[in-house]
């Protein structure tokens, strides 16, 4: 089958990629390489280099593709508050674009990357996808935004659709320090501490997070576009359902720490109801936390 994966130069469309590449389907990655990388493109794929946000160029990569998987994003929160025009543009424009595009070209699924912040700062846990969206940064509300247009393009055209909102990914290839300030939080400390450098901690470390192995966010998304319980624009949790503190993963990648000022917009607490994805797609994470950053700080080289 074709299938074709926007931001498949990204960390998680790189490993969606790779996945098909070995289940032996014909793979085209689209990416405009402004987060992606080159050397994260799966040889055996066939390279696009267009932007979601030029419709023209991005309409004929579609034709005969049996799905997308739409990764594509500028996924960093803070940037999004810095640049609100910018995301917009990417996330909510080329969203509608992507989506478009599949109708035209007679695609039967395409499944959506969402985002876990569309929840907002909630007390109540864990978070189910019943639960009224309240996102606050941009980024969130960039990112409802598209989940509420797969909806509409399912309702009125026809377009199998499912969103899928991960919760705080992590893993091989995901950003560190070196790829600038809005990398992710693990990414952050395992390079930190890669140099030598004490972890950044924001501000005290209380706050707990819900975190998802890239490889079974992956793999989420292949039962999602396989499943045929879904495709009328669901929105389905792909979290562990345990958390941490960022104290806690502090601690487990060991080293010394410096508290820093808090970051703008940023919930306290995030957790997964996953009994959805469970009953909707047969998934459930495989990768323990605890396995997953044991793997990342030997690839790191932290002792």
């Amino acid at each position: 089958m074709k299938y074709i994966v926007t931001g498949g130069a990204g960390f998680i469309g790189s490993h969606i990629a790779d996945m098909l590449v070995e289940r032996g389907d014909e793979v085209h990655v689209v990416d405009n390489f402004l987060t992606g990388k080159r050397e994260r493109v799966n040889p055996r794929a066939v390279l696009h280099e267009v932007d979601i946000r030029d419709f023209e160029k991005l309409a004929p990569i579609f034709r005969k593709a049996a799905g997308i998987f739409h990764t594509a994003a500028q996924p960093r929160m803070q940037l999004s508050i810095r640049e609100p025009r910018l995301t917009n543009d990417i996330n909510i424009t080329g969203t509608l674009n992507v989506l478009l595009a599949a109708r035209d070209a007679g695609v039967k699924r395409v499944v959506y990357s969402a985002s876990s912040s569309a929840y907002g700062h909630r007390k109540e846990m864990p978070l189910r996808e019943d639960m009224p969206p309240l996102p606050v940064i941009p980024y969130a509300i960039q990112k409802h935004v598209g989940e509420r247009y797969c909806e509409m393009v399912s309702r009125f055209y026809g377009l199998e659709t499912v969103s899928l909102r991960y919760f705080n990914v992590y893993g091989p290839r995901q950003a560190t320090d070196a790829d600038g300030p809005y990398a992710t939080v693990i990414g952050i400390f395992l390079g930190e501490r890669e140099k030598g450098l004490p972890m950044t901690i924001v501000p005290d470390g209380s706050q707990r997070r819900d975190f998802t192995h890239v490889s079974d966010v992956a793999r989420a998304n292949l039962l999602a576009m396989g499943s045929e319980m879904v495709g009328k624009g669901e929105i389905i949790n792909i979290g562990c359902g345990k958390n941490y503190s960022m104290l806690e993963v502090a601690d487990m990648i060991g080293g010394p720490k410096v508290f820093v000022e808090p970051r703008q917009g940023e919930a306290p607490e995030t957790l997964a109801d996953n009994r959805k994805a469970r009953e909707l797609l047969n998934w459930e994470p495989q990768i323990s936390f605890e396995q997953g950053v044991a793997e990342l700080k030997k690839m790191h080289h932290i002792v």
